[in-house]
């Protein structure tokens, strides 16, 4: 049985934890991930956090994404309340993708996990519209990367730099066949190349791919 309960207030307690991320949140697995509500909307594009954050950007019409250093955006993990109003302006968020390393100490690999989740918890709810992003690095963190997220709904996954280097890209893909038996996903975001072993579970699970690719590599296509 999922063991799911609802987060507390602590009066008098300064939150040096962040606890304000996860108020009323509900939480899911031994390591109590919070739970994030499914969607049935689907980006139409999407622009880094660090683009969308530039007085410049006027265009509000796409999905805010952190497929980027975590350095560029640790701020909002610091900061959360301050960018609530300017992500407001886009049609949604894609979860932050802390670094999940397979060579990181295991507990950490799991704190990144449950930031993404916390993030979200709290942009949901501000009225935000999210999707979770799946980020796992070897079999130990499987399970973890997809507690909180919603099942037979819509996910994110990304795979820059994960896909050139052979053992890292059949990390990508056994992580891959796991998340998708585990959570069903009906869509299925993906930033970055798109490996065969991927393309050919989608085809045969009839998942719908949306792919984007880096603002670099778009760049260098249209030269």
């Amino acid at each position: 049985m999922k063991n799911i309960r609802y987060q507390k207030d602590r009066a008098g307690c300064k939150d040096v934890f962040k606890a304000f991320l996860v108020k009323n949140a509900r939480y899911e697995g031994e390591l109590e991930i919070p739970v994030i509500k499914g969607i049935k909307s689907v980006p139409n594009k999407v622009i880094s956090f660090i683009d969308a954050m530039k007085n410049s950007t006027k265009d509000f019409n796409q999905w805010v994404h952190f497929y980027i250093d975590d350095f560029h955006f640790i701020k909002i993990w610091n900061r959360p309340k301050d960018f609530i109003e300017r992500l407001k302006k886009f049609n949604g968020v894609i979860l932050p993708d802390f670094s999940v390393y397979r060579d990181m100490p295991l507990v950490m690999q799991y704190f990144n996990i449950y930031r993404s989740r916390a993030i979200g918890n709290y942009l949901q709810s501000n009225g935000i519209k999210v999707i979770v992003n799946i980020r796992y690095g070897d079999e130990r963190t499987c399970e973890c990367a997809c507690l909180g997220a919603p099942h037979k709904s819509i996910i994110a996954i990304g795979t820059n730099g994960t896909v050139k280097n052979v053992i890292d890209r059949s990390y990508l893909d056994n992580g891959f066949d796991y998340i998708v038996n585990e959570l069903e996903p009906k869509t299925i975001v993906v930033y970055g190349s798109i490996t065969k072993h991927i393309r050919e579970v989608c085809d045969i699970k009839n998942i719908r791919i949306i792919n984007f690719h880096s603002e670099q590599y778009e760049r260098y296509r249209g030269n």
